[in-house]
């Protein structure tokens, strides 16, 4: 039995970074996870840019650049409604927002899981990957009881972090239950290669039938997606034919160049979904990015509320002794609100971006003729980009959110 003030349960890019943060301000972490090697997943590599400002803040901006990260510095939002000289000449320029990041951030999960790693171990954390059976014990006494190689092994510990991601076991053993909403769409992602591609401009939008978006990183990859409603081209053995297909786009110049671009990673799609829970903690314990409760994947935001978890939750462990479940009440707070403030976002990116229908493409062109004359309309589409902190509570009401679909 060994003792440690902190076990993370989970050394993905939360509970690496976690790790990091707190062992190098002098905590005990011992860091868990269940992977040997991190593989790709298919999600999880972009962060908005406040997100990235996250980033910078604990501390972690330069492990995940020597990770193969990079930033894109702006925005391109192509449309069937819209000519592509016009859309280009309307760029968003990510370096001018609020925050203090330069841009959105985008980095492979598995080189930044492993970096973090890494990285936590270098700071003074133990990081011990392979574990299985992992069982927690949460309370005033928290235990967990994991096997490594065969044999089994125990600590004692000030306080569980779960951040082991959807399928929590921390959660499952916290009894901690996850309220859910599901989206119409399914959203899809493959890893690229490609020489004849913007170096750090991301672009979206939506035409025909398809929401499309693409991320680049160093070295000639992009990350693509592709938001559809579920059919025979999103599952089975053809679904990344059917994705590079998809980006033979008509708004897009040179989108020739992501069609017969290199497949350099597995092709996935998932059901968005949003979750949450009002209290993330418990005596003992305290969960972290997925692990809580995530937002649809269709904003992009998992990055950016996994690294905001992680610099509050640390902040909160550094600034006193005080690890008790009440500790943990602001930040189960803010979280929430965090994440209430994004579902609107999500919902209302679907609905405008995701009704592939004449009448879905006339409420698109409308809701974008307002987005500079409503703030409340400004407000929910850009807090997924700006942060959802930045704008006022008004904006967020359930009048607010009608008034915006009535739009829609």
């Amino acid at each position: 039995m060994t003792r440690h003030d902190v076990v993370i349960v989970g050394g993905g890019i939360a509970g690496g970074a976690l790790g990091a943060m707190l062992a190098g301000a002098g905590v005990d972490v011992l860091v868990l996870e269940r992977v040997r090697e991190f593989k790709d997943r298919v999600r999880g590599e972009y962060m908005q840019p406040w997100g990235a400002a996250e980033m910078i803040r604990i501390g972690v901006d330069q492990v995940l650049l020597d990770a193969g990260g990079g930033w894109c510095r702006s925005m391109i939002r192509y449309d069937e409604l819209v000519e592509p000289a016009q859309a280009e000449a309307m760029a968003l320029d990510l370096t001018a927002l609020p925050g203090g990041a330069p841009g959105a951030f985008c980095v492979g999960h598995p080189e930044a899981s492993d970096a973090l790693n890494v990285h936590a171990g270098t700071c003074g954390a133990t990081v011990v990957r392979g574990v299985d059976e992992v069982e927690i014990t949460a309370g005033l006494s928290p235990r967990v009881r994991w096997t490594v190689d065969g044999t089994v092994e125990e600590a004692e510990c000030r306080l569980i972090v779960g951040a082991d991601g959807r399928q929590s076991s921390v959660r499952r053993a916290l009894g901690i239950e996850l309220d859910g909403v599901e989206s119409k769409v399914v959203l899809g992602g493959m890893l690229v290669r490609t020489d004849d591609w913007f170096e750090d401009t991301a672009m979206i939008g939506t035409e025909d039938d398809r929401h499309f978006l693409a991320f680049p990183r160093p070295n000639g990859y992009v990350r693509l997606y592709d938001a559809r409603e579920p059919s025979d081209r999103t599952a089975g053995p053809d679904r990344a034919r059917h994705m590079l297909e998809g980006f033979r786009l008509s708004c897009v110049p040179n989108s020739e160049a992501l069609a017969t671009a290199v497949p350099a990673g597995p092709c996935g799609y998932f059901q968005g979904t949003d979750t949450w829970t009002d209290m993330p903690a418990a005596d003992g314990a305290v969960l972290i990015g997925d692990a809580a409760g995530w937002n649809d994947p269709m904003i992009g935001c998992g990055l950016s509320i996994a690294l905001r978890d992680v610099r509050i939750v640390g902040e909160t462990l550094l600034e006193s002794d005080d690890w008790s479940t009440d500790a943990f009440r602001p930040y189960a707070e803010e979280r929430m609100e965090r994440l209430r403030r994004l579902r609107m976002s999500a919902h209302l990116a679907t609905e405008l971006e995701c009704t592939f229908t004449q009448e879905g493409r006339a409420r698109r062109e409308r809701a974008g003729q307002l987005m500079g004359s409503d703030s409340r309309i400004f407000a929910i589409r850009a807090c997924a980009l700006i942060g959802p902190e930045v704008f006022p509570d008004d904006c967020f009401t359930d009048e607010a959110m009608e008034l915006a679909l009535s739009y829609a």
